[in-house]
Formats: C-alpha cells, structure tokens, sequence
C-alpha cells in the first residue's frame, strides 16, 4: 500500500468533539444540593463519590441519593471514610463492597467507580479494585493539565476548585488543537464553598464552562466506558474499514472527517 494513501484516524468524543469536562465531588455533605442545582441548570455533569454508612445530619440522607443525583453519578467512598492504606486488606475489601452494595441499592444501578477516602491508597489496593467491580478511582492532587491519565485507577484531577479553577478553566477553553483528547477534571468538596464562602467562584466556572457547543460533559464513569468501548474498535489493516463489536457508538475522525461508528456497525472510511 503506497503510504501516501494511509488514513489518519483519531478517536473522538461523542459528536466529534476532542474536549471533555468533569466534576467530582466528596463526602455527600448538605451542601451537595446547591452544587447540584448549579451542575444542572449549566448542562454540568458530575460524579458524587459517598459514604453510606454515616449518616450524621450534614450529610444526605441516603434515601435522597436516588432523586438527588439523578443523571449524574454516585460514586464509591467506602461506608466510614477510613484511611485505607492503614487497614488490613480484609477491611479495604468490605469498606468497598458494602459501599457498592447500599449505594446501589440506594440509586438501582451498578456502582464502578470510586475515590480514596483521605487520598490514601497502595499499589496492593489498586490491583484489588477490578475484582471488587471498581473500574477507576479517583486520587488527590492536582495536575495542572488536561490530558487523560495513564490507569483510570490512580486517576488525578486537573484541579481542586480552590486552584486556579478560573485561569484553567480560561485555558481549557482556549484549547483548539483537534489532533488531542482534552479534560478538564475539578474535584472538591461542595462543604467547602460554605466554609470558605466561595460559592461564587463555583458559580462563575459553571457560567464560563457551561453550555458550550464543543465540549462532551461526563460523568466519571462515562468517561471511563467510553474510552474502553473506542479501545474494542476493530479496524482492517489498511484502516479502511472499522468494525465497533460494542452497543454503544464511537465518534472517529479520518483525515479530519468524522463519523460516528454505531454500535454493531462496519463503516468504509
């Protein structure tokens, strides 16, 4: 095959964008319902990661879970928030799975991903994490930047919302070059914007990053399925022709056209 006639393929995100953005927040405290009302009335996305084994008045009750946080993401925190590089492995994996198991029961659908309560974590317990059904969890910290990470299981944010939020935020936007996946990824606390009284800084990033034609916003775990769905992808080798084995539809740009490859579907490029 003369080289000259190679396709350059790229996957995408849904509708052909290349940027994506999403939320993360802790702990399930009161305050979640104001942050929640600003994620919707902006067309924001978030993943809410909660304890459900305390249950002390600040915090939501877990029979509102379900209403709450409807079309958005509940999210493992363990039941008591311990600090789980400090326990024995035989308490990691029932702080884990019984989370799942009440939050789930809680919002009636599968729970895959999860934070490290207090940023703590070992090698020992990532490797756990897939036989507990636990598919990505987030670590604390922050990266400054806007690529996707190496192992969805050590998964850092770009920022927490009390670090340059607005001049990332300015940034990410700015981001024009279709050849790269872009994510922007704020992660925090919604107490803390009671506690620092800078709500009106959430606010301000939602006004700026919401509603914006070309970027996908996710939830964690949609994020998560999506790349793993593009990974099945099944392409010739002259890259032609793909295949896509999965039910749900992948967005690929060929020598910058795009075309979206349902589920099921072969597609000539």
């Amino acid at each position: 095959m003369d080289t000259s006639e190679l396709n350059t393929l790229y996957i995408c995100f849904p509708e052909g964008k290349h940027k994506v953005l999403t939320m993360s927040y802790d702990d399930g405290k009161a305050e979640d319902r104001r942050l929640v009302q600003l994620f919707n009335q902006y067309g924001i996305k978030g993943t809410f990661h909660l304890n459900s084994g305390l249950r002390e008045a600040s915090r939501i009750p877990i029979e509102e879970y379900k209403t709450l946080y409807a079309g958005h993401e509940v999210s493992v925190h363990t039941c008591t928030h311990p600090t789980l590089a400090r326990c024995p492995m035989e308490q990691v994996v029932e702080q884990i799975l019984e989370d799942r198991r009440r939050l789930e029961k809680a919002v009636g659908y599968p729970i895959r991903g999860m934070s490290y309560p207090n940023g703590s974590y070992s090698k020992e317990i990532m490797g756990l994490l897939p036989s507990l059904g636990i598919r990505y969890s987030r670590v604390v910290g922050n990266s400054d930047s806007f690529g996707m990470p190496e192992d969805f299981l050590e998964w850092k944010a770009t920022c927490h919302h009390n670090h340059s939020l607005l001049q990332l935020g300015e940034t990410f936007l700015g981001l024009n070059k279709t050849q790269y996946l872009y994510m922007m990824y704020v992660w925090g606390h919604s107490y803390e914007f009671t506690l620092q009284d800078n709500w009106d800084l959430m606010e301000e990033f939602c006004r700026l990053a919401g509603h914006r034609k070309d970027i996908w916003y996710a939830t964690n775990i949609q994020i998560v399925d999506y790349m793993d769905t593009a990974k099945r992808l099944q392409f010739t080798a002259d890259g032609d022709r793909v295949y896509n084995p999965s039910y749900q539809s992948v967005w690929l740009s060929a020598n910058s056209r795009v075309y979206e490859i349902k589920g099921g579907g072969l597609v000539q490029l």
